[in-house]
């Protein structure tokens, strides 16, 4: 339950009681107003903006407001205090029951605490990763699948219909490329001397079991053929080899995507051409000619006559090429047409996650969704900027496998899964990230991932020393929602609860927002409060977790460590992330 969203409708139900008694006016529009935590917790633990946003429309000042409401809200069996701050705003104090009565449903619900409704079933496409099928992924590419992954489990948890896709970019010239590479290796396996690697080419070494492959099953027959015969079936074959690579990487990170669609595949399916016929159809595609454009010249852009979109009717900044000089589609064409697929598949909402450098894309790629959707869906682009691979603060190369980059499945096995997925989320998506293969392994408060899973293998340390003081008492999570929680009295462990209580409501406003990095600050946030616990018993003995002479009182504590445990568990989960429940 978010909590929040609980005192909102309390605050709007007494601001409709104000009006039916004559002392706000009526048909007052409550929709601005507010029900969030203070900005300093000493303020208390609900604030309220009713004040200030309906003082205008309501005609009176705004702390008069605040005030009427103030005596309206003082008869909620869980408010203990109101005041009244600065121009206008309404702050609530709140009974320690109310606090425990929280902690009980968090220890009742397990990890499913926080589970929302917010997405009432409704459908979401989340597209990531999608690079193109020509070698293994490299860390860039771990941003964006780990960010992608952690959205869609974010999105679960607030109740949406979520589908994972990976749109396969197996149409366009790179994939040419790739079958030349791969057929360069064929000649290789089949004994002939290739020297250098041909600039141009892709020179890893990961092809070279892709033409072993092939010569092993086909022997010599390719090797003297006109390309125009042997590029189809090793563009296939490639392709094949590339995303079984591909998936054997993102497996390796933790990453499964239920949907893999091919731009080969909506080409050939006749797809595109449906999407420009249903474009041309509604009078948004006309011959022209661009204006040369300011600054830098765009690859795309010539000056001669083209097919363009009216991208400017729907926001885009200019009208964009669809088809190219030789009359293929764009890659840009390409792209309509699978946004419309996927939306003629049922998914109004799509999110796709890119690289920073496809940032001038998006208008272009949002102005065609809202055509071709004619205004029914919507497409939210993240952009996920560069990863910085350091070793100690120096910038590091680990292998030449991949011929020019660090793939992720190096990093993924120099430090583990659970540390790559979590490190990669504690920046926003659109700020640079530095991964230190160092640091992320230190074991220091400055490392977040050590630092929250540290905070959950000591709760259950603690649970277990409790289990051996007490061995006959029931500590399981069902239990122990109704332990004695009134013995918790310390101003930390209130504090710590009060922080716990936030969970549901940060689900949703993550959710809705799409930002799962604020997941990991606030599972650091949890961490830290727990281990300051931690050490004020370390100062002061009454304050420790496990009281031999007082029974009651640890079960309480342990409670509230059993609770500990499960929310940081719960958030791990969104994030893909096994929790630890011993450091090693």
């Amino acid at each position: 339950m978010n909590l929040f969203k609980t005192f909102r409708d309390d605050i709007v139900a007494a601001l409709v009681w104000l009006a039916d008694q004559g002392k706000l006016p009526a048909g007052l529009d409550y929709s601005k107003v507010t029900a969030e935590p203070p900005r300093e917790a000493a303020h208390g633990d609900v604030s309220t903006n009713a004040g200030m946003v309906l003082a205008k429309p309501a005609g009176m000042k705004p702390r008069d407001i605040a005030e009427m409401l103030a005596v309206e809200l003082r008869s909620l069996p869980s408010v203990v205090g109101t005041e009244v701050a600065g121009p206008g705003f309404l702050n609530l104090r709140l009974a320690d029951d109310f606090w425990y009565a929280q902690l009980s449903d968090l220890l009742r619900s397990g990890t499913a605490y926080g589970d929302s409704d917010l997405g009432r079933g409704v459908k979401i496409n989340v597209e990531y990763v999608s690079a193109n099928p020509t070698g293994p992924m490299h860390i860039g590419h771990a941003r964006g699948a780990v960010f992608g992954d952690a959205l869609a489990g974010l999105l679960e948890k607030a109740g949406f219909d979520v589908t994972r896709e990976y749109y396969v970019n197996d149409a366009g010239s790179q994939v040419d490329v790739l079958a030349r590479s791969t057929h360069l290796r064929y000649r290789e396996a089949l004994g002939e001397t290739i020297g250098a690697i041909p600039e141009g080419l892709y020179p890893g070494d990961y092809l070279v079991p892709v033409g072993q492959a092939i010569a092993e099953r086909d022997g010599a027959k390719w090797r003297d053929l006109a390309e125009t015969e042997w590029l189809p079936e090793f563009r296939r074959l490639a392709i094949e080899a590339m995303m079984d690579l591909i998936r054997g990487d993102l497996a390796a990170l933790g990453v499964r995507h239920a949907v893999f669609t091919s731009e080969r595949g909506l080409v050939e399916g006749g797809k595109v051409e449906a999407a420009l016929q249903f474009l041309s159809d509604r009078d948004l595609i006309y011959q022209g000619v661009l204006e040369p454009p300011k600054g830098k010249t765009p690859d795309d852009w010539e000056p001669r006559p083209q097919t363009l979109f009216r991208a400017t009717r729907f926001g885009d900044d200019v009208d964009r090429p669809l088809k190219k000089s030789d009359g293929s589609g764009t890659y840009f064409a390409s792209d309509i047409a699978y946004h419309l697929d996927k939306y003629r598949r049922g998914f109004p909402q799509m999110i796709d996650v890119w690289g920073a450098d496809h940032g001038g894309y998006v208008k272009r790629m949002q102005a065609a969704v809202k055509a071709v959707t004619e205004g029914g869906g919507t497409l939210d682009v993240k952009l996920c900027q560069m990863v910085n691979l350091l070793k100690d603060g120096e910038p590091y190369k680990m292998s030449k496998r991949a011929g020019t980059f660090v793939t992720l499945r190096d990093v993924v096995d120099e430090v583990g899964k659970g540390v790559v997925r979590f490190i990669m989320l504690t920046r926003k998506n659109d700020a640079q990230l530095d991964f230190d293969l160092v640091k992320v392994l230190e074991q220091s408060r400055d490392n977040p991932v050590f630092y929250v899973q540290y905070a959950h293998a000591r709760a259950h340390s603690v649970l277990r020393h409790g289990i051996e003081m007490f061995p006959d008492a029931d500590l399981s999570p069902a239990a122990l929602a109704d332990a004695p929680f009134g013995r918790l009295s310390d101003p930390a462990e209130l504090a710590l609860i009060r922080l716990m209580g936030g969970w549901p409501r940060l689900i949703e406003n993550a959710a809705e927002a799409h930002e799962p990095h604020r997941i990991a600050f606030y599972l650091y946030e949890v961490a830290a409060a727990f281990h300051g616990l931690w050490n004020k018993g370390k100062d002061d003995a009454t304050l420790r977790f496990l009281l031999a002479e007082d029974r009651e009182l640890s079960i309480a504590r342990l409670a509230l460590v059993r609770a500990v445990a499960l929310l940081i568990a719960s958030g791990l989960a969104v994030f893909g992330v096994e929790p630890v429940e011993e450091m090693r």
